[in-house]
């Protein structure tokens, strides 16, 4: 078998979950602007100063749903792991998910060799959504300076 050959599925798997994390990422990201959009309207409108309590849980709901946004794209990657039968437990599939999108990579638990690109490929994905989220997070935090 080539290498090439070798490459190919996990490429084209890679590729394809890159493609989804970062539709999933792309489109929590619009909602949660959105939603950004609309309570600085409403504090606008009411002359409620974005440090308030309102504000406060507003910026809570917005740190909670980004942890969900991660959470839904790395448990996409443990059940890929699953899939293909690269772990025989989910909580091994979504340990190794985890410390490999935040590019901690304990290094306790391994791929099969025919995947490990896969796993370097999350890890890839992860830090650049995380950078992403980090970035939409800091914007939003400059409305607090207005």
């Amino acid at each position: 078998m080539s290498l090439l050959s070798q490459l190919f599925l996990p490429l084209t798997i890679s590729t394809a979950m890159v493609l989804l994390t970062v539709a999933t990422h792309g489109l929590g990201l619009v909602l949660l602007a959105r939603a950004v959009a609309g309570e600085q309207h409403e504090e606008r409108l009411h002359h409620v100063a974005p440090i308030s309590l309102r504000g406060a849980a507003f910026t809570l709901l917005t740190v909670v749903s980004l942890f969900v946004l991660h959470g839904i794209e790395i448990w996409s990657y443990a059940a890929l792991y699953i899939a293909i039968d690269a772990f025989q437990h989910f909580e091994e599939a979504l340990y190794f998910s985890t410390v490999s999108y935040a590019a901690i990579g304990y290094g306790d638990t391994h791929l099969p060799a025919a995947w490990r690109l896969l796993g370097a490929i999350e890890g890839v994905n992860g830090v650049i959504l995380l950078g992403w989220s980090t970035a939409f997070f800091v914007n939003l935090l400059m409305r607090l300076r207005r």
